[in-house]
């Protein structure tokens, strides 16, 4: 137990850095933009580029891996969309539930904390969780907000923006590259590939220092009661929900079922309030459910990485 905690501590430290750093200096949240900007356009791609480029073209292509933990994510999207919908009646403010409860932070944590857990055999998963999970939120939230009357634009233009946003976003693009690459074997030059690697290695002290601001920064009132329950959905509904997917679709090997629940348990993501106060719709729900999801995340995540490294997790349920 001690390795686990000197595995996830230091990440979990660098949040609550960030946040006592927020809390003490009350520096505007404008100061995080070029912060924001390195890590969104310059470092994570950098870490998404070499992690595929470097993998065997064929290790990528698992479609029932793809199709069991994009699933997972929907249909935690869709219980927590559920919720919200139950308490609070309007589409766009269950959209923004749903994605609380059905993405993590796949972008600045789990990649990270997948690899220190488990080492190198955790690339492709990862890749291909951040890949299909990423798509599908960028899909399903305009979506849902064009429905909610929140995006005035037809159908027609809110699928362009939508098709847009999915081609042009950095991280895909990045992953994109990475699938060429490894099919090409192409190898970039030695001093280029250096130098990605020291903004590779930058990506996750930055993003969870970031996070940690970022969550400090936004204002705290009382909790509604619908948050518990919707980060449930994602700490504990998530992951349960990922490895009866992996179990209906399976056998996978033991490094890609651990990967895939490692990466569901982790808590929302800070693009929930991101796109809440892109839509001026849940925004203080969405703030509190991270701080909350994040809090508790040390215990359950924690968890289920002492599962991991001790072999306990079943590699399927039935």
């Amino acid at each position: 137990m001690i390795d686990v905690l000197n595995l996830a501590l230091p990440y979990f430290g660098l949040i609550f850095l960030g946040f006592a750093c927020g809390r003490i200096k009350r520096i505007p949240d404008t100061g995080l933009a070029w912060l924001n900007f390195f890590l969104i356009y310059v470092s994570l791609p950098c870490l998404f580029y070499r992690v595929l480029a470097k993998t065997p073209i064929e290790e990528l292509n698992n479609i029932p891996f793809v199709v069991a933990t994009t699933l997972a994510t929907y249909l935690a999207f869709a219980l927590a969309y559920a919720i919200g919908m139950l308490l609070r009646g309007r589409i766009g403010e269950a959209a923004i539930a749903g994605l609380a409860g059905g993405y993590g932070n796949i972008g600045y944590m789990g990649p990270g904390l997948a690899l220190a857990t488990l080492g190198p055999q955790a690339t492709v998963p990862v890749a291909l969780i951040f890949c299909f999970d990423n798509i599908l939120v960028f899909s399903l939230v305009p979506f849902m907000m064009g429905l909610a009357g929140a995006d005035r634009k037809s159908i027609g233009a809110t699928a362009l923006e939508v098709t847009k946003k999915i081609l042009l976003h950095p991280f895909i693009i990045a992953t994109a590259a990475g699938v060429a690459s490894a099919a090409l074997q192409f190898e970039p030059p030695i001093a280029l590939d250096r130098l990605m690697q020291f903004l590779q290695n930058a990506a996750a002290p930055c993003a969870l220092f970031a996070l940690g601001v970022t969550v400090a920064l936004r204002p705290m009132g009382r909790i509604a009661w619908e948050v518990p329950a919707v980060v449930a959905v994602k700490l504990v509904v998530h992951p349960l929900v990922a490895l009866a997917m992996l179990s209906i679709l399976g056998p996978f090997s033991e490094p890609w079922v651990y990967t895939a629940v490692l990466m569901a348990s982790l808590p929302p993501a800070l693009n929930v309030f991101i796109m809440a106060r892109q839509y001026d719709t849940f925004v203080e729900q969405a703030s509190s459910a991270i701080l909350l999801g994040t809090l508790l995340s040390v215990v359950t995540l924690t968890t289920v990485m002492w599962l991991v490294k001790t072999h306990q997790l079943p590699l399927a349920l039935f």
